[in-house]
């Protein structure tokens, strides 16, 4: 399944009635039903509008936002059909077609979701409402999670007393699919075969949902099997640029100068895959009452080997002397230095000639899982009078996040000078990292160095075998929720009323187990089976991608990197990385009261929910030369989240909503263990800070929502969220005991981590719309062929400020928060009419903030650019049973730019007045995707 319905959560809430009286099949060619919607949805929803597959685009958006027009609080939703349309493989991807969802990326593939600009540590992920925590920690990621397992997706944005505190900016909500949303045996799948242009490599796909229901004896049992599978073959086009502030560069102006001291490309050949099989199994013994075990194992694989040739430009940097005089400008092609920050020679930091540097090159094979294995059993019952209702549910989660590196091959430049290349680079192109090679020629009396013979070939360079690592490193997460709600239904306060009280137990506990195998001396190599020489490890092979990199190299051989580690792991011991090891657990004590009481003219929901966090974290720590010892470090602390919901129903088509909500952000776990490494000698200490407390924020929202007649849907929202505890990575006064040994104080130490410190807001307008024009041919005279067209358009402003608290040097100072764009918009358009459906969505998002500096060092706040990405999908149905699909993603084929810009932190210093320029520190590029296959469904 796929998401157009995503960038449609915005459908009239009739239309589909109207549109399956309306649809014209033409000859041979028959509507398709790809996912029949439930015959009766749930109570809540109040959903009456069937799916029936005849104009699978305008009815999933339909079913959409009846759920949404009858929610009590504010949500989004993409339905049905809708979650499958468009090439979208995972569930970013499918949500962020929806008013107010942002995502960010990784090689090209979204992977966080970013809800109305707020940080992605704000967005939690559930499974069928119950929270799961990614296998990476705090961030859920949603890459790793196929949308073929949704039968819808509900983003919520307006947090509930019935949802974990640790909900901020807003939850997604993947729904399954249940054998009860169907009259009976019900069998649909899809099979696709693709293409991406980049280095010519396959994509495969496909899905496939099985389920039917039982009468027995003992009530009605329903079971559905299902299962997923999306390969992508991938090569992308890299190059990054690390810049710094050079001391030795004392000249007139050096303050605001940033040197590059690393220049690298990365040259990755991907195989990621996306699989998943769930089932479900519903007993329904009587109307009163169901049953439901559910369980679903999602897999996200990326197997990557990189080719890794990094060029040290700062290497000799000792051999610049500073000297603060001004100096005249005389080109020198033949220095005394490497040249590398010399202004005085004519370099600049976007052009010039360093000589003699050294290559650093890795040759990495990664094997990285991740994974999401999590078991419910629920049940609702209702009992007395019928207004009495319980809920329950008990589930068992297991995350793994495995990082594991089969093996990585280190090459270095030898110290000899004339062995190393000269490089001239040109970074004046923001899309461009141009590099040349020559030969260095050292001359003497006195010693300079000049460039020579212009290289192509860089593995033509020595480069010997400086070591090899094998990383064994898998973090386990096991969560335990237990959930007991029990409501009563009633008339009440003038209304028709509804009231919960709720218990939740969550315990989750994430262990991180990292050890390795580090070989570095020659007859290591040798009982590994490693050559020394580069050449005799690679392969022959031309460089399969795009960008112009300035030289020529060779892959590094796989199986012979496999054997290499399969020698290495069967002849040496793997080592533990104490200081990347640790084992937290949080345990989470809810209670919650809510009340809802529906009128003629609207609804209201209020309530409370108070939660008791506690802390457990135990690692090694590290006190300056001892050995490490074992430390653990409790907290706990009690939490108060009121809410308040008002939906006003200004007339039958139109609503207004309201809502007061709060949340609490908490750091992540590894950011909550307790090892922390001291340096006496240095007075330092890094780690993890188990008191740190959660970052909390206050919220008001008002939308207004118009369900147009006969068609059509407008919505415009304002949003504001006050922001207290902000949580930053900072350097700062240690300013406790809890470490002293020895007779040594160490209050006074210098502390690298996460703390609590600052407050900020985050304000902004949402606003979205859908039209169809079938309703309106009639009246306007058009031809009835024109009813197929439709459009849908969404998008989202907001500015946030927070205050960085100063920093060494840095004053106290004013940023956006990491991961808000000043926009985001998508826009749709799409034709279905006589079993042909043809869809075009564009989305884009202004730049964003990914890491804020912490000092000069820094070299500057670090942004993505803006992004952007079209998309088309294309469907025909051969059969009522049957369809072929056709799909191309990332049409534009625009790079992912990241760029650091200084101009905030020279400015706050009273270095220098904002800057408008940037540098750029990492470019990629991935190519446009098409992909064709079937549809069926019975």
């Amino acid at each position: 399944m796929n998401n157009s319905s995503a960038r449609r959560s915005i459908a009239a809430c009739r239309i589909g009635a109207l549109l399956a009286s309306t649809a014209l099949v033409a000859g041979t060619a028959y509507a398709a039903a790809p996912e029949p919607e439930p015959v009766a949805a749930a109570a809540e929803e109040q959903t009456d509008i069937v799916v029936t597959g005849t104009r699978p685009i305008a009815e999933s958006e339909a079913a959409a936002l009846q759920v949404q027009r009858n929610s009590d609080s504010l949500v989004s939703v993409a339905a049905s059909d809708a979650v499958g349309r468009l090439p979208d493989q995972n569930i970013a991807q499918a949500t962020s077609r929806l008013p107010g969802v942002s995502v960010e990326r990784d090689q090209g593939q979204a992977r966080y979701i970013n809800l109305r600009g707020a940080p992605k540590t704000w967005t939690t992920l559930s499974f069928d409402g119950i929270n799961v925590v990614s296998p990476e920690g705090r961030d859920a990621r949603f890459d790793s999670i196929p949308s073929a397992i949704a039968g819808k997706i509900i983003v919520s944005k307006a947090v509930t007393p019935d949802m974990p505190g640790e909900t901020v900016a807003g939850n997604v909500n993947v729904v399954t699919r249940s054998a009860f949303d169907y009259r009976g045996f019900h069998m649909a799948g899809k099979g696709g075969l693709g293409f991406a242009e980049l280095g010519d490599r396959k994509e495969y796909e496909a899905n496939g949902v099985i389920s039917d229901r039982f009468q027995t004896g003992m009530g009605e049992f329903g079971v559905l099997l299902s299962g997923s599978y999306y390969e992508r073959n991938m090569i992308t086009d890299n190059f990054e640029t690390d810049y710094e502030p050079v001391s030795r560069d004392a000249r007139p102006g050096n303050a605001t100068r940033f040197w590059a001291h690393e220049a690298e490309n990365k040259l990755y050949r991907l195989t990621r895959k996306n699989w998943s099989v769930s089932g479900r199994l519903d007993w329904k013994p009587d109307d009163a009452n169901t049953i439901s075990l559910r369980s679903i194992y999602t897999i996200f694989t990326d197997d990557e080997a990189r080719d890794n040739y990094r060029f040290d430009l700062d290497d000799r940097e000792a051999d610049l002397v500073a000297n603060t005089a001004a100096c005249t400008v005389t080109p020198n092609a033949t220095p005394t230095t490497s040249g590398y920050a010399d202004v005085c020679i004519g370099n600049t930091p976007q052009k010039g000639t360093v000589y003699g540097i050294d290559i650093r090159q890795r040759s990495t094979l990664r094997a990285f899982r991740q994974s999401v294995f999590t078991n419910t059993l629920a049940g609702d019952h209702r009992f007395g009078d019928g207004g009495w209702k319980l809920s329950w549910v008990a589930n068992y989660t297991e995350s793994k996040d495995d990082r594991s590196v089969v093996g990585e091959a280190t090459w270095d430049s030898p110290g000899t000078r004339n062995l190393r290349p000269t490089v001239t680079y040109d970074f004046s192109n923001p899309n461009r990292s141009s590099l040349s090679l020559f030969r260095t020629i050292q001359l003497a009396s006195p010693t300079r160095y000049q460039a020579g013979d212009a290289v192509t070939a860089i593995d033509s360079f020595t480069k010997p075998l400086s070591s090899f690592t094998v990383l064994d490193a898998v973090d386990t997460t096991k969560a335990y929720t237990g959930k007991v709600v029990l409501a009563r239904q009633a008339e009440m306060f003038g209304g028709d009323s509804e009231f919960k009280l709720g218990f939740q137990f969550d315990q989750r506990t994430k262990v991180a187990d990292e050890r390795n195998i580090v070989l570095n001396t020659a007859a290591q190599f040798a009982t590994a089976g490693l050559p020394t020489d580069y050449n005799q490890f690679s392969l022959d092979r031309s460089f399969l991608g795009e960008i112009p990199m300035g030289y020529t190299f060779r892959y590094f051989d796989i199986a012979k990197m496999q054997a290499a580690s399969d020698a290495a792991t069967k002849n040496f011991a793997f080592t533990p990385v104490t200081a990347n090891n640790y084992d937290v657990r949080e345990q989470v004590y809810a209670g919650f009261a809510m009340g809802t009481v529906r009128y003629d003219w609207g609804s209201v929901v209020g309530g409370v929910r108070v939660e008791h966090l506690k802390n457990r974290g135990t690692a090694l720590a590290t006190l300056g030369a001892a050995t490490p010892g074992l430390v653990t470090a409790e907290s706990e602390q009690t939490l108060v989240f009121p809410s308040l919901h008002v939906n006003y129903n200004v007339d039958e088509t139109k609503k207004l909503r309201l809502s007061f909500n709060s949340g609490a952000a908490r750091a992540d776990y590894d950011q909550l263990r307790p090892n922390v490494v001291i340096s006496d000698t240095n007075q330092t200490i890094s780690g993890g800070n188990p008191g740190v407390k959660p970052e909390r924020a206050y919220g008001v929202d008002a939308y207004f929502e118009w369900y147009m007649r006969p068609q059509g849907y407008l919505m415009v929202g304002v949003f504001y969220k006050k922001v207290k505890d902000v949580l930053y990575n900072q350097s700062r006064t240690f300013g406790s005991n809890a470490l002293d040994t020895g007779g040594i104080d160490r209050s006074g130490y210098v502390f690298s981590g996460i703390t609590n410190d600052g407050d900020g807001r985050l304000y902004g307008m949402e606003a979205a719309a859908q039209l169809q024009l079938e309703p309106w041919t009639a009246n306007l005279g058009l031809p009835d062929f024109m009813g197929g067209f439709g459009v849908s358009a969404n998008v989202t402003l907001n500015d946030s400020k927070v205050t960085k608290p100063a920093s060494g040097a840095i004053p106290a100072r004013k940023v956006r928060l990491p991961g808000a764009s000043d926009f985001v918009y998508n826009i749709g358009a799409y034709y279905e009419k006589y079993g042909i459906s043809l869809r075009l969505q564009y989305q884009n998002r202004g730049k964003w903030l990914d890491t804020i500096a912490d000092s000069l060092a820094d070299a500057g706040d670090t942004y993505w650019a803006a992004d952007d990405e079209l998309d088309f999908s294309a469907r025909y149905a051969i059969t009522k049973n049957v369809e072929v699909f056709f799909d191309a993603s990332n049409l534009l084929n625009h790079p992912g730019r990241r760029f650091s810009d200084p101009g905030n932190l020279l400015t706050a210093s009273g270095i220098a007045s904002p800057s408008t320029s940037s540098q750029t520190i990492e470019w990629e590029r991935f190519g446009r995707r098409y992909t064709g296959g079937f549809r069926f469904n019975f």
